[in-house]
């Protein structure tokens, strides 16, 4: 297995049949490699969620460096040697992506995917796994769960793994809370209606009585807001001659503002002061032009530090041996050997030596062979041809060594080194040099000529400005003052700007007067102040009028309510309809009731039938683990477990027990329902995540050798922070210890 995982950056397991010790101290990753193995088999949980006092696994294994979590492991399942790889494309989803190939292929492997990877090579769902052979230190104990429940119902009735009685009871509750459930369901929503109707057909009276009371109160009303109306009217007259007067003072204000105005705008032409638009113009193309000046500070800076890089790039061009060369000169110089003179004084000694050695064997085989017969004096002849070739040969050779040692001695010499690919090397980085040198060149010529650009537009744009700016200001010889001036200018401007606004502001207020009052009969003079505030008495007039309103609305509320009772006689055939919905639904609630009780009856007896066997089993593994100081395992319905002392008639419940011996009983009743429940022919594998723990050296020891003879028809991987594992199996070639550190 191969992990990017949580604090698993890259690191790499390497697991063999049988029992496998892993034995490291703690923040090693031994829960991280565990948690590993499930999710690469089964996948990573995309849809939890972190909450109080638990972090989702999404979170909690996310790689610390940073990269996307992944992982690879390689397995055997049945006859086939796999590869299963997940990777991470979106972070909503880690390890999403899933592969399984053939190994050393890229063939996938067929019905294979992230979602029943787990279950075909194991044969059981998730949740059967994590509750019999992936075994925690923290989760030791049995918790119910519906896959678990199926899976031990088809072991032990149809051998159907769809039935389960915890899922069949959940619908049926959820079929009576339907019903009812508390105050809630279909009975007490229909019980609540019929209530309603019994209760609208009190209403009926009440509302006519109150409806009577309502219209009294509105004729009353009424009189009264016909007498305040009249106070109303006395007011308007008056506030006429008031406008009258307002009228007048308006017309004054105007003209005052008028005159003004047109001062201000005899002063600004004198002056010879630009539009607004000019002006924005103006101010707006100086604060380009410091913009301007930082682009240009920013590209000479650029410009040298572009020279720096080619004074650099000019100076390793020189370090090199090609200096001075093309690339492709430099390639042909390196490729090219050393033209170089080698003495032939060696070769014809040796041509020499071999001549009269080959002369003198001659002579002896012939006077030696002439006696014999015409056969034997070709002999001779053959024997001098021969080692004639093999005198060439020699020659030959010693002149190819002494040209090989002269090119090497020319190439040290000249390159520093005779290895040709170490020349070719230096070629090529000498070619990698010189290109460098050219787009430095190139680099530093274009950015001296952005930067002279630049200077030139900044020059042209200030001078532009500032004779601009002279044709109305002649004292602007530089931005700072052509700014201030035109700072000036625009103040002037704003000033005519207001005073025109007030003036046209004035002028409406006049229009909208003189058209308000063109309406306005004129006066009485004989009118007189009313003795009451208009505010009271239209705060008087609000309030009646408001209290009219309520009680004309009270009453269509009333009628509206009267008629949205309905008819009694509609009303009481609702109620009988309604009555015989009860009963039928209470019916069907006691039904449902009775079934069930039938399903916890039938459960019961499913229950009885299985904890025996499942008892005897534990109760053997459990006695080899405590020495056989127990005899007797019980589960009850809920899977909780009680012991029996050897010698003792008493049952003692897990929570009595001392914490090894607890762990050492549920540990007996894990491994007990993977005997049980796990599928044979898959040899699914123990995980035993520093599950012996609490145990104590004796019990430890036992507990070892359970799982060694176990793994002879399973693989089982213990992780174990102690030394203890490792050492009781010291020399024993059949199981496979490894000891892991914090190093990759």
């Amino acid at each position: 297995m191969t992990a990017a995982f949580g604090k698993l950056q890259g690191h790499t397991l390497e697991l063999k049949d049988g029992l496998n010790i892993i034995q490291a101290p703690n923040e090693t990753g031994k829960s991280t490699w565990c948690t590993f193995l499930l999710a690469m088999l089964y996948g990573i949980n995309s849809r939890e969620r972190d909450r109080a006092g638990f972090i989702a696994d999404k979170n909690r294994y996310a790689p610390w460096n940073g990269t996307p979590m992944s992982g690879r492991m390689d397995c055997r399942f049945q006859d086939c040697e796999l590869t299963l790889l997940r990777t991470t494309k979106r972070s909503t989803a880690p390890m999403g992506e899933f592969r399984a190939v053939y190994s050393g292929t890229s063939e996938p492997f067929p019905g294979l995917t992230g979602l029943t990877c787990g279950e075909t090579l194991l044969g059981v769902t998730r949740e059967v796994f994590e509750r019999s052979a992936f075994i925690r230190q923290a989760g030791l104990p049995i918790s119910q769960d519906a896959g678990l429940e199926r899976r031990i119902a088809a072991l032990i009735t149809s051998g159907e793994e769809d039935i389960s009685y915890t899922e069949a009871v959940a619908l049926l509750k959820k079929q009576l809370n339907r019903r009812r459930h508390n105050k809630t369901g279909e009975l007490p929503a229909l019980e609540a209606e019929l209530r309603g109707i019994q209760q609208q057909l009190s209403d009926l009276e009440q509302l006519e009585q109150q409806l009577a009371a309502v219209r009294a109160q509105a004729a009353e009303l009424a009189d009264q807001e016909a007498s305040l109306s009249a106070q109303l009217d006395l007011h308007d007259r008056w506030e006429a001659a008031q406008q009258r007067q307002a009228l007048h003072d308006a017309e004054t204000a105007a003209v005052q503002a008028e005159r003004q105005t047109a001062l201000l705008r005899q002063r600004i032409e004198a002056e010879h002061i630009p539009e607004n638009e000019t002006i924005g113009r103006l101010r707006g193309a100086i604060v380009n032009l410091n913009t301007t000046r930082k682009a240009v500070d920013k590209a000479r800076a650029e410009r040298d530090e572009a020279m720096k890089a080619l004074l650099k790039a000019e100076a390793a061009v020189n370090r090199s041996p090609f200096a001075g060369q093309t690339p492709e000169q430099a390639q042909r110089s390196a490729q090219t050997p050393p033209t170089v003179r080698v003495s032939h004084r060696s070769g014809l000694a040796v041509c020499l030596a071999g001549l009269a050695l080959s002369a003198a064997v001659s002579i002896l085989l012939f006077q030696y062979c002439s006696p014999l017969g015409s056969p034997w004096n070709l002999l001779p002849g053959g024997v001098f041809l021969l080692l004639l070739g093999v005198t060439g040969l020699l020659s030959h050779v010693i002149r190819g060594r002494a040209l090989k040692k002269a090119q090497d001695a020319a190439l040290l010499k000249r390159f520093g080194a005779s290895d040709q690919s170490a020349i070719r090397e230096m070629a090529d980085t000498y070619t990698t040099l010189w290109e460098a040198q050219e787009a430095a060149q190139a680099s530093a010529a274009a950015k001296s000529a952005a930067a002279d650009s630049l200077y030139a537009s900044l020059s042209s744009n200030e001078q532009a400005i500032l004779l601009e700016v002279r044709r109305f200001a002649p004292s602007a010889f530089d931005l700072s003052t052509a700014d201030q001036l035109l700072r000036g200018c625009a103040v002037r401007r704003r000033e005519l700007s207001e005073a025109e606004r007030a003036a046209q502001e004035a002028r409406m207020r006049w229009e909208l007067q003189k058209q308000s009052c063109s309406a306005v009969p004129v006066p009485d003079s004989r009118l007189t102040p009313p003795a009451k505030p208009r505010a009271a008495v239209t705060a008087e007039l609000e309030s009646v009028r408001a209290a009219l309103t309520a009680a004309r609305s009270a009453a269509d509320r009333l009628t509206g309510q009267l008629h949205a009772l309905g008819d009694p006689v509609v009303l009481r055939s609702s109620a009988e309809h309604l009555t015989g919905q009860i009963s039928d639904l209470e019916q069907e609630y006691d039904a449902i009731r009775l079934s069930i009780d039938a399903l916890d009856t039938a459960n019961a007896e499913l229950q009885s039938r299985f904890s025996p066997a499942l008892g005897r089993r534990t109760a053997e593994i459990f006695g080899e683990l405590t020495g056989h100081r127990y005899r007797n395992v019980l589960l009850d319905r809920d899977l909780r477990l009680s012991a029996e002392p050897a010698g003792n008639m008493v049952y003692r419940d897990a929570s009595l027990l001392s914490a090894g011996t607890a762990d050492q009983l549920y540990l007996a009743a894990r491994l007990a329902i993977c005997d049980l429940v796990l599928p044979k022919e898959n040899k699914v594998p123990i995980i035993l995540d520093d599950a012996l723990a609490n145990f104590d050296d004796d019990r430890c020891a036992a507990a070892l050798r359970w799982l060694k003879q176990a793994a002879q028809d399973r693989q089982i991987l213990l992780f174990t922070c102690h030394s203890r594992e490792a050492a009781f199996f010291s020399g024993d070639e059949k199981v496979s210890v490894q000891r892991l550190t914090d190093a990759v």
